[in-house]
């Protein structure tokens, strides 16, 4: 089954822009919470509210950037001429997973094998 490259490639193209469109939203909106902190009401449950938006925007903020970067490592690897290898083993990703995840890097086998040895292991503290 040939994928056409040229609609994948928009695809990311489209997707980047997207993401950095809202990691510029959520920017602008932690440039309007920081003007909140410091408020002199200092209440407890307002304190606790702020302090969990603070982590809910960290973490999507974290999760774009993270999405953003394998999109950007997808596109430079159209411009290095190795789009649809994997990076782990180097054999050809399918193209149904292509068309599905266009910034897949590795192939089904590979991923699999990621998660499995990623199971348990926790990140350094």
């Amino acid at each position: 089954m040939a994928i056409d490259l040229s609609i994948i490639r928009s695809q990311l193209e489209g997707e980047r822009k997207r993401l950095l469109g809202d990691l510029e939203q959520i920017n602008a909106g932690a440039a309007d919470m920081e003007r909140r902190v410091g408020s002199p009401f200092g209440k407890r449950e307002e304190e606790a509210t702020e302090s969990f938006e603070l982590e809910k925007r960290l973490a999507l903020e974290k999760r774009l950037r993270d999405s953003l970067a394998e999109v950007e490592r997808a596109l430079q690897k159209f411009k290095e001429g190795t789009y649809g290898q994997c990076d782990e083993c180097g054999k050809l990703i399918a193209p149904e997973r292509l068309e599905a995840l266009p910034q897949a890097n590795l192939c089904v086998e590979c991923k699999a094998n990621q998660a499995k040895n990623a199971k348990g292991k926790f990140p350094p503290a």
